[in-house]
């Protein structure tokens, strides 16, 4: 395990709109704001054709390939994520949804697209002093927390 410390700062209530691309809009929010570091909840509908990254097509072999999943309908969500600045200063975002319809559910990594239906609710929390940053990790080709 590692660690580091930071300072709660602002709390911003957000409003996702229809058609917005979730980690564009939330990554661009956060430039503007000046914002480093955050954690962030989310609710509300993902549209039909986003797409969320499932998990490895097998588990402890390399090279990691992705697997996804598009959504073939509307689905209620519900997530929760974090930014922190990759090694260019960028705000990354790291979000996992869980996309329901009926009685399934699918959950993932929003990375790949996952755009709003009529509405996403978000609640980000700014981190303060924090020096945590995402790093290229040779081995598994992921952008690692550094914290």
């Amino acid at each position: 395990m590692k660690y580091s410390e930071a300072k709660p700062g602002r709390v911003f209530v957000i409003r996702l709109e229809d058609g917005d691309v979730v980690h564009e809009t939330l990554e661009q929010f956060a430039k503007e704001q000046s914002i480093q570091a955050a954690s962030l909840i989310i609710l509300g509908g993902a549209d039909k054709g986003s797409v969320l990254v499932t998990g490895p097509a097998q588990g402890r072999v390399t090279p990691i390939v992705p697997t996804t999943k598009v959504l073939d309908n509307v689905h209620e969500v519900a997530g929760t994520g974090t930014i922190f600045p990759n090694a260019d200063g960028e705000p990354v975002l790291h979000m996992h949804m869980a996309c329901g319809r009926g009685t399934s559910t699918v959950t993932g990594c929003i990375r790949s697209g996952v755009t709003v239906w009529q509405v996403m609710e978000v609640v980000l929390y700014e981190l303060n002093d924090c020096t945590g940053t995402r790093l290229p990790d040779a081995a598994t080709g992921f952008e690692l927390l550094i914290p």
